[in-house]
């Protein structure tokens, strides 16, 4: 039963885990982005869409990755460069990503793909108990840990990642530093909306390998509160992403038991846990103790510098 909710736990918290680290990426730089629902639908129905037509899964993933870019760049265009609110922009966005979806995914529903294996890690996965369930995913769930870590060095080990905390924190000075500031925000969400692309497209490619409309079921709302929850830190973003996943599969699998409790019921408790984390999170922001990036949702022009 254990191993039964870790594994579940653990694929669950992947698609989740890939949207914050997106989010984060573009928040360091300053840019709110509440399109993250938007994008993952994206990644979900183009990732589908190419992998049932190549029968690639890797082209699939790569085809999600540059979707979910292109549809990110509409937000990064209005917002760095003509200085537009981040929040309509991003609400577009949402709705954006879920209206096309809707409209050219109706002759995907119904159609299925072979998804991702399972390619267990030697040793690791002959543990007891936590073997299984921990070390036998598929490869975007060790590509998912693995960049964790990447981004983590990435913004406090590299230069680059200096720079881009420096445009999220003070972009007037790292303007006068000679950090082109446009282009670090403006990469940073192109990145970062490619991986919210990953994140939608390992839920039509691994986690159920189908497509149906809206299957991303706000866990790009989620990711977005789970920024605040990480304190914009990749490393807590996992643990984050695998608390809320965890909820997500105990509720499944009271559901499969047939509890008495309402399902609609069980079907909220992601959501009322979400409600609470964002209380808690605003809380601890109000005294001072979250690491917000400075300028968050804060257009910058050097025009206006003071």
């Amino acid at each position: 039963m254990i191993e039964i909710l870790l594994y579940a736990t653990i694929k669950a918290g992947t698609p989740l885990l890939f949207a914050t680290l997106g989010a984060i990426i573009m928040e360091r730089s300053g840019i709110i982005n509440l399109g993250v629902e938007g994008l993952m639908l994206v990644g979900a129905l183009t990732g589908f869409s190419v992998a049932y037509t190549t029968h690639s899964l890797f082209l699939g993933v790569m085809a999600a990755f540059f979707a979910s870019m292109a549809a990110g760049a509409i937000h990064g265009f209005i917002c760095v460069y003509l200085r537009g609110n981040q929040i309509v922009s991003g609400l577009s966005l949402t709705m954006f990503g879920i209206g096309i979806t809707s409209l050219f995914g109706r002759s995907a529903v119904g159609l299925t793909i072979h998804g991702f294996d399972r390619t267990p890690i030697p040793l690791l996965s002959k543990i007891p108990v936590i073997g299984q369930a921990v070390f036998n995913h598929d490869v975007l769930v060790y590509f998912s840990v693995a960049l964790v870590v990447c981004i983590h060095l990435f913004l406090y080990k590299s230069r680059w990642g200096l720079h881009l905390r420096s445009v999220g924190e003070n972009p007037a000075a790292a303007d006068t530093s000679g950090v082109n500031v446009n282009l670090y925000r403006f990469s940073a969400v192109l990145i970062g909306s490619g991986l919210a692309g990953i994140g939608g497209a390992y839920l039509s490619l691994a986690y159920t390998p189908f497509w149906v409309e809206n299957m991303s079921a706000g866990r790009g709302w989620i990711a977005v509160a789970l920024v605040i929850f990480a304190q914009w830190n990749s490393t807590r973003a996992l643990a984050g992403a695998y608390l809320f996943g965890g909820i997500n599969a105990v509720q499944l699998r009271m559901q499969a038991m047939g509890t008495s409790l309402s399902p609609h019921l069980l079907m909220m408790l992601p959501y009322i846990f979400t409600i609470i984390v964002l209380i808690f999170a605003t809380m601890r922001l109000e005294k001072g103790s979250t690491p917000e990036p400075e300028a968050l949702g804060v257009p910058y022009d050097r025009e206006d510098r003071k």
